[in-house]
């Protein structure tokens, strides 16, 4: 019960408050980061994952994060992005990496159209004064991608090995 509770839940409510957090306040934390890829051995220990499935489970996030961590000093990428992805590919795998990231870039697209559309309206009088829509609304803020790596992660999250253990 515990178990299924945690695989069920954790991933789904951290990626949830990643997307959140970056909506609100362009900023995803770090120990959002740090309990995504703490939470992955837990959840790899709680389903038997062989131990070298887990090694390519790691070696998944640590090319991730050396990917994104070049496209971030190179200013194309936040660095709660940057994590963000590198923890959610320690949880997916290589063999749904490739997908996560289509999605992330589908997501992104449409995230990024839809923001820059709406940053060409005025914003409605209801929300004006509420510092976090206005900061979204802003023509110099970027993109909240957070929400786009969130979402993939979530379409992505009913085909991993955690969602086959709890099926068996």
């Amino acid at each position: 019960m515990i178990r299924d509770a945690f695989l069920l839940g954790l991933f789904p409510a951290v990626m949830c408050f990643a997307a959140a957090s970056d909506i609100v306040t362009m900023t995803i934390s770090n120990r959002l980061s740090l309990l995504l890829a703490a939470s992955f051995f837990v959840a790899a220990a709680l389903i038997g994952m062989p131990i070298a499935q887990v090694g390519m489970h790691a070696v998944a996030g640590i090319a991730v994060l050396a990917i994104t961590f070049g496209l971030f000093a190179a200013g194309w990428i936040g660095g709660g992005d940057a994590k963000l992805a590198a923890a959610t590919a320690l949880w997916l795998g290589l063999p749904l990496l490739l997908e996560y990231f289509l999605f992330a870039s589908i997501f992104g697209g449409a995230l990024t159209l839809l923001l820059l559309t709406a940053r060409n309206w005025p914003l409605p009088s209801a929300v004006v004064g509420t510092p976090w829509i206005e900061r979204l609304h802003a023509r110099e803020t970027g993109v909240p991608y957070g929400v786009a790596l969130a979402a993939a992660g979530l379409v992505i999250y009913p085909q991993t090995i955690y969602m086959r253990a709890l099926a068996a």
